[in-house]
């Protein structure tokens, strides 16, 4: 079976590395707030160009915090794609703030910069553009709208550590570097996997950067001295030295996922296969490879019963959720997020994959394409 990730062929790849980082800690018992976390932020604010890092437990506890250290609350509101992880828009709500939701660009997924004004009021204090699949949002475009607003740009970066994206004016950036804050998961699925939960925010903000420390770790100063509510969102030792090791690697393995892409687009193209359309602005790091066909549940049946493992990103869109309701919105109120919905597939794009699971791969869709 070709496995949508695989991740026990990547750990055969760094075994001894990752086996003597974890050996370390548990030696030193240095789990909580360890030398490995304080030099992971370190090496991670480096490889995302941004001044600071602070590792916490998860992508959706970046987003928390972040929001959390701006100060947004109940009566706020923040502007949320609707076709993206559930946690882009539950942090928002786990806050008290209201998530205002816009569509998206059909051919990229990506937030449609051009909804933006219809969503905006009085009450915004936030947009989140989340980097879908690997690739950048136009962001030239929406730090403009974030700056005409005077409200804070945060990117939700969980699908992009390492792309970029060319600014008008400036040249290339790296995804994450760009809003007052950026919030990245380590699930361990994502290109910067843990082999568990974690996350981490990065700024350019000496203060934003005090702040997160403090609310992950019950806002405490010292021992039992607590200055602010804060929360238990720390990163835990353990995880920090297993990334240490794999951010090593990473710039290869997204350099991998980008020549399986090139194959997949060059074979897929000459079925007439519909793709994710990518700008030429951006350099992304295809944390997912997505197609697109009506008749989508159909192939991903026939490539089960074939060996292949697909996956859906995403079958509902958010304004459509059940546990967003409240918000009232309805179906057709955002019809491209519900097109993409309907017809988003998923192939195997990990870094061992072979190029000859690739071709096989391709072969099965032009096989259940001419059935």
């Amino acid at each position: 079976m070709i496995q949508l990730v695989d991740l026990k062929k990547q750990y055969k790849t760094i075994k001894k590395d990752v086996d003597a980082a974890i050996k370390k800690v548990i030696q030193n018992t240095d789990f909580i707030m360890g030398e490995d976390l304080r030099l992971f932020e370190q090496e991670f604010a480096k490889f995302c160009t941004t001044k600071h890092a602070v590792g916490v437990d998860s992508g959706t506890g970046a987003l928390e915090l972040a929001f959390h250290a701006l100060g947004i609350k109940a009566g706020d509101e923040v502007i949320v794609p609707s076709f993206t992880f559930y946690a882009t828009a539950s942090a928002v709500a786990a806050t008290g703030a209201k998530p205002i939701f816009v569509d998206v660009e059909e051919d990229t997924g990506n937030m449609d910069h051009e909804g933006l004004e219809k969503a905006v009021t009085p009450r915004t204090k936030a947009i989140v553009p989340v980097h879908l699949f690997g690739q950048p949002v136009d962001m030239s475009n929406i730090l403009s709208f974030a700056k005409r607003h005077n409200i804070h740009l945060i990117e939700d970066t969980a699908q992009a550590h390492g792309a970029k994206v060319k600014m008008e004016n400036v040249g290339w950036k790296t995804a994450g570097s760009m809003g007052i804050m950026s919030c990245f998961s380590f699930y361990p699925g994502k290109n910067l996997g843990a082999y568990g939960d974690a996350g981490a925010v990065c700024t350019n903000s000496d203060e934003l950067a005090n702040k997160l420390k403090l609310l992950r770790d019950y806002g405490r100063t010292a021992k039992y001295e607590h200055s602010i509510l804060g929360f238990n969102r720390r990163m835990d030792t353990l995880q920090a030295a297993i990334l240490r090791v794999k951010l090593k690697k990473l710039a290869q393995w997204n350099a991998a996922r980008r020549k399986n892409a090139d194959l997949y687009d060059k074979l897929l193209s000459e079925i007439g296969v519909k793709t994710i359309k990518i700008h030429a602005f951006t350099e992304p790091v295809r944390h997912c490879y997505a197609i697109r066909l009506p008749n989508r549940d159909e192939l991903a049946d026939f490539l089960k019963k074939n060996g292949v493992s697909t996956g859906v990103h995403y079958p509902i869109p958010l304004h459509l959720q059940k546990a967003f309701a409240y918000l009232g919105y309805k179906k057709g109120d955002f019809p491209a997020a519900e097109k993409l919905a309907e017809e988003i597939l998923s192939l195997p794009i990990y870094p061992e994959l072979k190029e000859s699971e690739v071709r096989k791969i391709a072969g099965l869709i032009k096989k259940f394409l001419k059935k």
